[in-house]
């Protein structure tokens, strides 16, 4: 899935996009994620135009990815005065990642079931 000068999410990010936010992670965290893993390095703006996402959404996405550890974030300063550029890049393979959210999800199913199992418990007793 890394390419070299990418610039933009294909039909197959878009897809693996997709499954992401039918699993139930927000698209702008999913798009955000593919993108920035099929480059080495990127600012947000580039996230932006690569995935097609307005800025607040990839702040709030970016905020995420760091909490889970998923992307670094480096500040690199400008000469001059004003702020630093943010540079990301990936933390830790994809893979990992997809087995992470594969954990969460069978987890929720867990809890689910119990639920499920409970609430049938609870309707017996009614009957």
């Amino acid at each position: 899935m890394k390419r070299e000068n990418s610039n933009v999410l294909d039909e197959n990010d878009n897809k693996a996009g997709d499954i992401f936010t039918e699993l139930g992670m927000p698209k702008n965290l999913a798009k955000t994620l593919l993108y920035i893993y099929q480059v080495d390095e990127c600012r947000s703006v580039d996230v932006e135009r690569g995935a097609d996402l307005r800025q607040p959404e990839v702040s709030v996405a970016m905020q995420e990815l760091r909490k889970r550890g998923w992307i670094k974030k480096r500040d690199l300063k400008k000469k001059g005065k004003g702020r630093p550029v943010h540079i990301y890049k990936p933390s830790t393979q994809l893979s990992k990642i997809v087995e992470n959210f594969e954990q969460e999800k069978l987890k929720e199913l867990e809890d689910v079931k119990r639920n499920l199992s409970e609430l049938k418990t609870l309707i017996k007793v009614k009957e």
